[in-house]
C-alpha cells in the first residue's frame, strides 16, 4: 500500500508513553477493573482517539475503552473490531518503567543499565536471530517492559490514525475495545457486546511477526482447601495435623517430569500452583490447570485429586476439598467454523511483506472467552516476546508491520465483502 509505505508511523512514541504508566492488574481484589490505576490509561487513549477525530471515544465504569472508526466504504461490510488489554501482568513489577531503545541490534548481550544482573542473551531468545539490524526496545532491568500488550495497543492507535487520516482507503465500520484485567482473567468479564457492536474481531496480543494465533490453552482455576488439627505445639504429638505441610507435602508430590510447566512445551498441558496460604488449621493452595484438549484439562483436575488423596491418607483426621472454576476454552473450536476469519489475517500479514504463521498459544487471550461469546476473535502478533519478566522486548520494526497488518485486514474486509 504506497500511503502507508509513506506514513509516519507514531506506534514506537505511543508505546513509549504507555509504558511508563503503571497498570498492572491484581488478582485479590473484588472490584472491576481490578486497579484504579489502569483508568490513567484508558483516559489518555480516549484523549488521543478524540484528538484523532474520532467523536464517540469513550471510558466506561469499569475500565474497558470503546470508540469507532467509521466507514468509508458504502458496501455492506461485517464490522470489525481490533482489541487489546491495558493492564500488565502481576508476576513483575511495572511501576517506573523506564523503556530503552537498542539500536541498530547486531546479536550482543542487552545488558540492562538499572541491573547488570539482567542480560537478554541471543542464545537464550532465538528469535533475536530474526531481528539483526532492527531497534530493540526493552525496560531498564528492574521491571517489565508492558509489551504484553502496551504494543498492542500502540499498534492499534496508530493504525487508527493511519485510517483516520486516510479516508480514501475503503474500509467498513471499525470498532476499537481495550480491556482491563486481561492478565487476570477478567478481560472480558463487564464487555458490553451489545455496545461493542461487532461481527467480528481480533486481539493485537501475539508474540513473533507474521504470527496468527488459532488456538489456545482451555483453562480452569483449582482450589485446594485442606483442613488440618491444630493443636498448642507443646502438647501436640499425636494431635496436631497441620494444614501447612500437608499443602507442601501436596505440592511437593507435583510430578516435575510431566504435568509441570518447567517440563511441558508444544501440546502438553499443566497444573500450576500460584499461590499457597494458611495456617495450622486450614491451608489453601491455589492451582491454574491448562491443557489444548478438554479431556486432558479434566484428567489434569483427577490427577491433582488422587494426589491430594494420598497424602490424606497419612492424615486421619484432616479433610480436603477442591473447587474447579472454568476460566476459559480453546478458541479453535470456534474459529474452525468461520475459516475465512484466519484466511484474511493470513492475506493481511502476506500484504505487509511477511510470511504467514499459523500457531497454538500456550496460554489465553480475551479473543478466547469473546469467541465463545459470540465473537469470533483470532489473535495477531504484537511483537512481544519474554512476556511477564524484566527479559521482555519488543521491536520497532516488528511494530510497524503489525501496523500495516492491521491496516491491510481493515482494507481486505472491504473487498471481500
Amino acid at each position: 500500500m504506497e500511503s502507508l509505505k509513506k506514513y509516519h508511523f507514531t506506534c514506537v512514541d505511543r508505546f513509549l508513553q504507555y509504558v511508563t504508566i503503571d497498570t498492572q492488574s491484581d488478582p485479590y481484589s473484588g472490584t472491576y477493573p481490578s486497579t484504579e490505576k489502569q483508568k490513567n490509561l484508558g483516559k489518555i487513549l480516549v484523549e488521543e482517539l478524540l484528538a484523532m477525530g474520532i467523536k464517540d471515544a469513550e471510558l466506561d465504569d469499569y475500565g474497558y475503552v470503546y470508540a469507532s472508526i467509521p466507514a468509508t466504504s458504502g458496501k455492506e461490510v461485517p464490522v470489525i473490531c481490533f482489541c487489546s488489554h491495558m493492564d500488565t501482568s502481576p508476576d513483575c513489577s511495572g511501576e517506573s518503567v523506564k523503556p530503552v531503545i537498542h539500536k541498530n541490534y547486531q546479536g550482543q548481550d542487552l545488558i540492562l543499565p538499572d541491573d547488570n544482573s539482567q542480560v537478554i542473551r541471543r542464545k537464550d531468545h532465538p528469535k533475536l536471530n530474526n531481528q539483526l539490524g532492527n531497534d530493540i526496545i526493552t525496560a531498564s532491568g528492574t521491571t517489565l517492559l508492558g509489551a504484553d500488550n502496551k504494543a498492542g495497543l500502540a499498534e492499534i492507535m496508530d493504525a487508527a490514525n493511519f485510517l483516520v487520516n486516510h479516508p480514501e482507503i475503503k474500509h467498513g465500520k471499525i470498532r476499537l475495545l481495550f480491556t482491563p484485567d486481561e492478565e487476570i482473567g477478567r478481560g472480558v468479564d463487564k464487555v458490553d457486546l451489545r455496545k461493542l457492536g461487532a461481527d467480528f474481531a481480533y486481539t493485537v496480543d501475539g508474540e513473533a511477526r507474521g504470527s496468527i494465533e488459532n488456538e489456545t490453552f482451555s483453562a480452569d482455576h483449582a482450589t485446594l482447601k485442606i483442613k488440618g488439627v491444630s493443636a498448642h505445639p507443646g502438647f501436640a504429638k499425636g494431635t496436631m495435623e497441620s494444614a501447612i505441610k500437608i499443602a507442601a507435602e501436596i505440592v511437593a508430590a507435583l510430578p516435575k517430569d510431566r504435568y509441570s510447566p518447567e517440563s511441558t512445551a508444544g501440546k502438553e498441558g499443566f497444573m500450576h500452583p500460584v499461590s499457597i496460604r494458611g495456617s495450622v488449621e486450614e491451608a489453601t493452595v491455589e492451582f491454574i490447570l491448562r491443557d489444548f484438549d478438554e479431556d486432558e484439562l479434566n484428567r489434569l483436575e483427577q490427577i491433582l485429586s488422587a494426589i491430594a488423596t494420598e497424602i490424606l491418607e497419612g492424615y486421619p483426621n484432616s479433610s480436603f476439598s477442591i473447587k474447579v472454576d472454568a476460566q476459559y476454552r480453546n478458541m479453535k473450536t470456534v474459529l474452525d467454523t468461520y475459516p475465512h476469519v484466519i484466511e484474511y489475517a493470513r492475506e493481511a500479514v502476506k500484504r505487509a511483506g511477511m510470511e504467514p504463521s499459523l500457531q497454538s498459544i500456550r496460554g489465553g487471550t480475551d479473543g478466547s472467552r469473546l469467541s465463545f461469546m459470540g465473537l469470533p476473535c483470532p489473535n495477531i502478533f504484537a511483537g512481544e516476546h519474554a512476556f511477564h519478566s524484566k527479559h521482555e522486548w519488543v521491536s520497532v520494526q516488528d511494530m510497524q508491520k503489525a501496523v500495516e497488518t492491521i491496516v491491510n485486514l481493515a482494507v481486505i474486509w472491504e473487498e471481500r465483502a
